[in-house]
């Protein structure tokens, strides 16, 4: 399911969404905290990326695992492969954080919505998962960097 589309690996494909959604997301939702103003404006882009962002996350992961058997199938040996792991367990880190910033990027706009059916909750909550967001966010953005650049390493270290 995750190996390829059209003939290319759906893993080159699907990890440019994650370099865009995953950031969005941390400052989307930062934006959100930040500026309680325009929450009735940021929230359904919220909501998309918090759903989206880990979404993108696990189809890397998962086709990234496919395209690195593919790899290993043919042969693959030496440095590029420790490289490649590199790569690889930094991706597994990132979904390991943005999974949870969904997840609390969700909560978030649910805990602020003022819905009716929302019960009434301690005043602390809307603060600690504002923190919770954020932090999220920013390890997030910190591991979506180190991830693309090690894979980018890994595909073009060699090329100029």
């Amino acid at each position: 399911m995750f190996k390829e589309i059209m003939g290319l690996p759906v893993h080159v494909l699907v990890v440019h969404a994650v370099v865009v959604l995953v950031p969005l997301l941390a400052l989307l939702s930062a934006a959100y905290v930040a500026l309680p103003r325009f929450r009735s404006r940021l929230d359904w882009a919220v909501a998309i990326l918090a759903v989206a962002a880990p979404l993108s996350a696990f189809v890397a992961v998962q086709s990234g695992e496919e395209l690195n058997d593919a790899f290993i199938a043919r042969g693959m040996q030496g440095p590029l492969v420790e490289q490649i792991l590199e790569h690889s367990r930094y991706g597994d880190v990132l979904f390991r954080w943005v999974l949870p910033l969904g997840v609390a990027a969700l909560l978030l706009l649910v805990v602020t919505s003022r819905h009716p059916r929302v019960p009434k909750l301690p005043s602390w909550v809307t603060p600690v998962l504002s923190v919770v967001v954020v932090a999220l966010g920013v390890v997030s953005i910190i591991y979506v960097y180190l991830t693309g650049h090690s894979g980018s390493a890994a595909v073009w270290g060699n090329t100029f």
